[in-house]
């Protein structure tokens, strides 16, 4: 009983752990730009899916969230390289690497490794962090003042969405429900 009690706890401090890391860049960020601060942001953010999935690929129980890993990290490489590109033009800075809080936040999964569990508090954070996103992706498109950048958050908007809806509320679905315009819907894994 207390084993199961130490999971879901656990569980539950890392989805709360994991559900900030998106609105908490735009404010720590350097960029005194509020277009720039976007970019940062979602750079960071990106850095943090990444690893996330890579460690989901290695470390989830369920072949399903071992394929939305396998999309989550396929489709934040390619949209953290378009904005690395056009951060580049826009002579902006990037940090290197997932900031210190959102590296002890992955860490805090190491615990529940290989079990549902771990599968349960990633899903959560995922849920939280894409939700977080597209909030974020929202500002800019509503406010956001260089063209150039909103339009990439335009392009990332679709995709996230879909991001959300393989993890909506905590739950997989190795496949967008039909229902959503994702550009990757077809190209999706399908559950085992």
């Amino acid at each position: 009983m207390r084993i199961t009690h130490t999971c879901a706890t656990a569980a539950a401090a890392v989805a709360l752990a994991l559900t900030g890391t998106t609105a908490a860049f735009g404010a720590a960020g350097p960029a005194t730009n509020p277009d720039a601060a976007f970019l940062q942001a979602v750079h960071q953010s990106n850095l943090t899916e990444i690893a996330a999935g890579k460690d989901a690929r290695a470390h989830a129980k369920s072949d399903c969230v071992k394929q939305v890993a396998d999309v989550l990290v396929r489709d934040h490489t390619a949209l953290d390289a378009k904005g690395a590109a056009l951060a580049k033009t826009k002579n902006i800075s990037m940090p290197k690497e997932p900031s210190a809080a959102q590296q002890r936040q992955l860490a805090a999964l190491k615990p529940m490794n290989g079990t549902a569990a771990y599968d349960s508090a990633w899903l959560k954070a995922m849920s939280s962090g894409h939700r977080e996103a597209l909030t974020l992706i929202d500002k800019e498109l509503n406010s956001g003042k260089d063209k150039d950048i909103q339009a990439a958050a335009k392009a990332a908007r679709p995709i996230v969405a879909s991001h959300l809806d393989m993890v909506k509320d905590g739950v997989c679905h190795a496949s967008p429900p039909s229902s959503s315009a994702s550009p990757h819907s077809s190209s999706s894994p399908s559950p085992k």
